[in-house]
């Protein structure tokens, strides 16, 4: 945090950072409206950036969803596709004249490996279905997690006992359709799965109990529930302008895997489009729950007016290029973070192995000091740069030690599971659906259907990590926060935290003693 930052709570209803970490006034926080400098934009560059590669990517969709609209390669893109070298020694000439195109009523591709009859509107179908699938999916969940006392447990057991079953019995319709290599996959992704949970099957009590708290906060703020379903919807017009153009790369036969090159341009920046709003999201929901906390309820008098429409305002305007930025690099590092501590907690004995993943293990440390999750919440709060926030939020955490009940904390990875879930069900049902009308292109719609229904997943499982994001760092703040808000969860944290902490001093302890113990034995002079 930064320390010449005053604790007082803005007009506009977004909390400002404490003067120190672990000293939030609350006194100060509850006094009403005060005079706040205005914020700045931050992170300008990535801004323009995203705006710019929106508008590229945009009219890039446009041209080749256009291109087979109604008519087979309208824009006779196909000889930018037939491209070959010429030979040495082809003396040099004028090209030969094109052909001039026959008319639209009886235009052929000239590639024998697409039939004229696929269009975009052949494949567009498939990926309207996958889209409102997936929004369905979308909805559905936030409603299960956050209508219902026990949608923690819900949320949790669904994925915990769903995703390893349904990898595997994907990968099974996958080798039935002779897509081996797809099969191999995620028969591997289903086994890799069974094995981290149960490498981490002793942190579900705690995981479950985070999760039933930040469920509880969501419930008590339904105005942010809306904010998500509102951002889904705002994603299904993205990605009907998305969908057009890939319909019209599929429908279009690109030879030497042209298409795959393509898809995974595109799904890129689908991906990079959807994390941005969903971490839009995120910075608003955080800014929500810190304000709920300090001012102990969302129906306290001192809770300023219209806090939600402030915080969306400032989420889409000063911070937003802070999101572009961290929605770059925040969701791969995490994921990575996760997969080597996994593998670090399980080495025995191998000191060349643990060496090595020690070394990997330091290196994604330094990144995640850069690019973690939690520095939305201080972007919500502060309004200050990505790599500021996130600098800020993992000091806080390393000062108070309750890095060690973050690392503890399996939350994240079940929600991730849930996002990655609701994908899978949605490109199951489009690949299964395109296999029955195009069998050669039901890998590719069902692959790409499948992103989009993560990310429309992804937009209502984010209010609920944001909750859970937000309850950290307001306990690292200032754990009376906690305490007011929910007298029974502070103690069990307390608790957990103490218990951490004296595994960690153990550990430490033990790893010392048995490097002492390798060291070679010298006579004392």
């Amino acid at each position: 945090m930064s320390s010449s930052s005053t604790s007082s709570c803005h007009g506009s209803g977004n909390p400002s950072p404490p003067a120190a970490a672990g000293a939030v006034s609350v006194a100060a926080a509850a006094a009403g409206p005060a005079a706040w400098p205005r914020r700045q934009c931050r992170d300008v560059f990535w801004l323009v950036v995203f705006l710019l590669h929106l508008l590229v990517f945009g009219a890039a969709l446009a041209l080749f969803g256009l291109n087979r609209f109604h008519q087979a390669d309208r824009f006779n893109i196909g000889r930018y596709a037939n491209l070959t070298a010429e030979p040495w020694g082809t003396p040099a000439g004028p090209p030969d004249p094109a052909p001039a195109p026959p008319p639209p009523s009886v235009y052929r591709s000239e590639d024998p490996s697409v039939p004229p009859s696929e269009l975009t509107e052949t494949y567009w179908k498939y990926y309207g279905a996958a889209g409102a699938v997936g929004a369905a999916l979308a909805c559905a969940w936030l409603a299960a997690a956050a209508w219902r006392k026990d949608g923690g447990k819900v949320v949790m057991r669904t994925a915990v006992h769903c995703l390893t079953a349904y990898l595997a019995v994907v990968s099974v319709l996958c080798f039935w359709g002779k897509h081996f290599f797809w099969g191999v996959a995620l028969a591997v992704g289903a086994g890799l799965h069974f094995l981290y949970v149960m490498s981490v099957l002793d942190r579900f009590p705690f995981t479950m109990l985070v999760l039933q708290k930040a469920v509880r906060m969501v419930r008590e703020l339904p105005d942010v529930m809306r904010i998500a379903y509102a951002f889904v919807l705002v994603m299904l017009c993205w990605m009907a302008l998305w969908s057009f153009g890939i319909s019209g790369i599929v429908a279009f036969g690109i030879p030497n895997g042209g298409q795959w090159w393509l898809l995974l341009i595109f799904s890129v920046s689908l991906f990079w489009t959807g994390a941005v709003l969903s971490n839009t999201v995120h910075v608003i929901v955080s800014g929500m729950v810190f304000l709920v906390l300090i001012h102990g309820g969302p129906a306290a008098a001192t809770m300023p007016p219209k806090p939600l429409l402030k915080s969306l305002q400032y989420a889409v305007t000063t911070s937003f290029g802070s999101i572009c930025y961290g929605s770059l690099f925040t969701a791969a590092i995490r994921t990575l973070r996760w997969e080597i501590r996994g593998i670090r907690s399980k080495i025995g004995s191998n000191e060349c192995l643990l060496c090595c993943i020690d070394f990997l293990f330091h290196i994604v440390e330094t990144l995640v000091r850069f690019f973690n999750k939690y520095a939305y919440v201080q972007i919500a709060v502060n309004g200050q740069s990505f790599n500021r926030s996130a600098r800020d939020a993992w000091e806080l955490f390393q000062s108070t030690g309750i890095e060690s009940l973050v690392a503890y904390d399996c939350s994240g990875a079940i929600l991730l599971m849930s996002t990655i879930l609701g994908g899978l069900i949605t490109g199951t049902c489009m690949g299964v659906w395109t296999y029955f009308k195009q069998s050669d292109k039901a890998v590719m719609v069902g692959s790409t259907s499948m992103l989009m229904g993560m990310i429309l997943v992804g937009l209502t499982v984010v209010v609920v990590e944001s909750a859970v994001t937000s309850i950290y760092i307001c306990y690292a703040e200032d754990p009376l926060l906690i305490q007011r808000w929910d007298p029974e969860f502070f103690e069990q944290m307390s608790e957990a935290l103490h218990q951490r902490l004296q595994y960690r001093s153990a550990r430490a302890r033990q790893i010392l003693n048995g490097r002492l113990d390798h060291l070679p034995h010298t006579s004392s002079i």
